[in-house]
């Protein structure tokens, strides 16, 4: 979540080398940690697609992009890296419009900060041209999903619990989903809402 500081810092003046770092850091956590089809793992030992950790680097990629000028050098690199992740969440989204504790495992619970990360990811692809309208069902699809997980009282259905890198699938499968108030599940569904 460092993105979402240095990409406000790097356009202070002088703090423009703020969104280089930004930029190296995020290309080369995508060297180590993107697979082929554009999903994220939880850490380079283990290959686990953890669904938050996919929102968070979506989160990132999308803070870099709004931030850093056309004229980049990596923003490109970074355009595909975004495009590729985008591409194989959409994949893997469930058939209510969710995503998964962990992304690609059909038995595995729908999180919903997952699914607000990856709405407000997309969402803000589209609005922004990096994604195409093709996109634009998958989004609807997760909006009606996430509202879905958010009750009458502002409680939040099935926000995973902090999650250190873990190193098995059962692992993940077994982490516990919260039902109530998280700050975490709150915070993303309103930035969800702000994007839609």
């Amino acid at each position: 979540m460092m993105a979402a500081i240095l990409a406000r810092s790097g356009k202070m003046p002088g703090r423009d080398r703020d969104l280089d770092h930004l930029a190296n850091v995020l290309i080369s956590y995508a060297g180590r940690l993107q697979r082929e089809d554009g999903i994220f793992v939880h850490f380079t030992d283990g290959r686990i697609s953890w669904g938050r950790g996919n929102g968070f680097a979506a989160l990132g990629l999308m803070e870099a992009l709004t931030s850093l000028p056309s004229s980049h050098p990596s923003r490109a690199q970074l355009l595909e890296i975004y495009r590729r992740q985008m591409n194989g969440l959409r994949n893997v989204q469930a058939p209510d419009g969710m995503w998964r504790q962990v992304a690609d495992e059909p038995g595995a619970y729908r999180e919903e900060s997952a699914t607000a990360m990856t709405l407000t990811a997309m969402g803000r692809g589209v609005r922004s041209g990096w994604l195409d309208q093709t996109y634009r069902p998958v989004i609807d699809r997760a909006w009606r999903a996430l509202a879905a997980h958010i009750t009458a009282d502002g409680g939040i259905v099935d926000v995973c619990t902090g999650t250190g890198s873990g190193p098995t699938l059962r692992y993940y499968l077994d982490r516990t989903a919260i039902s109530g108030y998280d700050d975490r599940g709150g915070a993303m569904a309103l930035l969800a809402a702000m994007e839609m």
